[in-house]
């Protein structure tokens, strides 16, 4: 795959970076106009039917304030094997400074699948974040909404 430089334009935000394993690809985007860069595994690990794991990815990055990355999962994974991310989108705060894990999980109730060291398996979207003053009040405002939620608009409803 030929590695595209989206991070040569004037509008791209610079992240500091650092391998913690040598034998890795960086995160790269495979195309001009993606938004997620792709993580690798720093380890061969297998995932059978409805197992889950923390893959480690020799990855750590120093966002500035006021930004945040964003692990999701990739879509082939997904929709080919039923590979997901647990707590998709996993969150890396802009000041935590340790490797870059993922918590991978098999949805799939029959197949083990296995992966090598430097599989991509998650992608890295970074983006700027609101940080909100949050204040009391007795009484919220009325909405068109209001309090409807899990499926209020329609089609579905919980037990």
């Amino acid at each position: 795959m030929q590695e595209i430089d989206v991070l040569e334009t004037a509008e791209a935000l610079s992240v500091q970076i650092k391998m913690l394993d040598d034998g890795l690809e960086p995160p790269a985007y495979a195309h001009p106009d993606d938004a997620g860069a792709d993580l690798r595994s720093r380890i061969d690990f297998e995932l059978g039917p409805g197992e889950r794991a923390l893959i480690p990815t020799g990855v750590a990055i120093a966002l500035p304030t006021g930004y945040a990355a964003f692990v999701h999962p990739r879509s082939g994974l997904a929709a080919k094997h039923g590979i997901t991310v647990v707590n998709a989108p996993g969150t890396v705060d802009a000041g935590y400074r340790g490797e870059i894990a993922v918590t991978l999980l098999n949805t799939d109730a029959s197949q083990t699948l296995a992966f090598a060291r430097g599989d991509r398996i998650a992608q890295l979207v970074i983006q700027k974040v609101e940080y909100a003053r949050f204040i009391a009040v007795d009484v919220l405002p009325e909405s068109v909404r209001g309090a409807g939620g899990f499926g209020s608009t329609g089609g579905f409803a919980p037990a």
